[in-house]
Parts: structure tokens; C-alpha cells; sequence
């Protein structure tokens, strides 16, 4: 009987881990405080997962590594709202990006739909999320001009890394094609 436990290659197991240490620790080590929290670069990287490994490997780096991230920096409040609007986030730029084949081109108006979308959800999870702890909708809303320069800056890092990762083949040593 053949055991199918995993439909992950070593190559895909060893790069969401990376990736999920790339979330973590961008999400940890480069932070500017807004209300209620504070923006950084960990959305790049859920960003370049999402488009390369598609999924579940984005959703699992999204939602885990962004949840690491607040364990770590002691935001304990946010690990669950941050585990699920991260994990949506990154499925559905996913789902978007990489559509019925599996793979996304950087620079695509399907993938900028994706980015945008994936935008959206993780403000409104947030603004959600916040309003939910704060008991306060206004103290929810206030984080939105900051949410969505933090998604600003991801969207550069994406395409700043994103592009240079496409033309070094990212795509062939991720799934063993083009």
C-alpha cells in the first residue's frame, strides 16, 4: 500500500519553513507602532510565499509565521486574529495569483488583483480583530491608514524580491518546473 502522508517534496517542507522564518523575523525586527499594534515588512514575505508556493504552502506561511511573530513580541492577544486573517490573506492571494495552474507571474494584473485583495482581507480581519479586543469599533478603524501603509510596503518588497527570485528560477526549484 503506498503511504501518501505527504504530497510535499523536502525542497517545499525546507522552503515554507524558510518563508515562515522570513515572516517571523521581518514581522518582529522591522515594526513601526500604529494604533493597536504596529506595521513591518512581514507582508513581503507572506506576499513572495503565497505567489510561489501557492497553496496550502502560503497559507500555512502567513498564518503560522505571522502567529510566531506575535507570541514572540508578546502580543498574545492578537496570536488568533492574527493566525486566522494572515492564513486568509495568504490563501487567497494564493488562490487568486496562482489560479487552476498552480503559478503566478510577478508581474501579472492577475497577481497585482491578488495583492490588492489580499490587502483588503487583512485590513477588514484587523479592523475586525481590533474591534473585537478594543470593544471599540473607532479604536478598530484607527489602524486602517497604518494597515494599509504596512501593505504598501510589503507590495515593494514583493515585487523588489519577486522579480529577481522569477528570473533566477524560484518557480523550478520550488515545483520541479517552469
Amino acid at each position: 500500500m503506498k503511504n501518501n502522508a505527504s504530497k510535499f517534496t523536502t525542497t517545499q517542507i525546507c522552503s515554507i519553513a524558510l518563508f515562515m522564518a522570513l515572516v517571523c523575523i521581518s514581522t518582529l525586527f522591522f515594526k513601526v507602532p500604529i494604533p493597536l499594534g504596529y506595521a513591518h515588512l512581514g507582508n513581503g514575505f507572506i506576499f513572495l510565499a503565497s505567489v510561489f508556493l501557492g497553496n496550502p504552502g502560503g497559507i500555512i506561511c502567513a498564518g503560522i509565521g505571522s502567529a510566531l511573530a506575535d507570541m514572540f513580541g508578546g502580543w498574545y492577544a492578537w496570536i488568533i486574529p492574527t493566525l486566522i486573517t494572515k492564513s486568509l490573506m495568504g490563501g487567497v492571494v494564493s488562490w487568486i495569483a496562482c489560479g487552476k495552474d498552480g503559478k503566478a507571474k510577478i508581474l501579472s494584473f492577475k497577481t497585482a488583483i491578488a495583492l490588492l485583495t489580499g490587502t483588503v482581507v487583512m485590513v477588514l480581519g484587523y479592523f475586525i480583530g481590533g474591534s473585537i479586543l478594543e470593544g471599540s469599533i473607532v479604536a478598530g478603524a484607527a489602524q486602517i491608514p497604518g494597515l494599509v501603509g504596512e501593505d504598501i510596503a510589503g507590495i515593494i518588497l514583493f515585487y523588489v524580491l519577486g522579480i529577481g527570485l522569477e528570473k533566477a528560477g524560484a518557480y523550478k526549484l520550488l515545483h520541479g518546473r517552469q
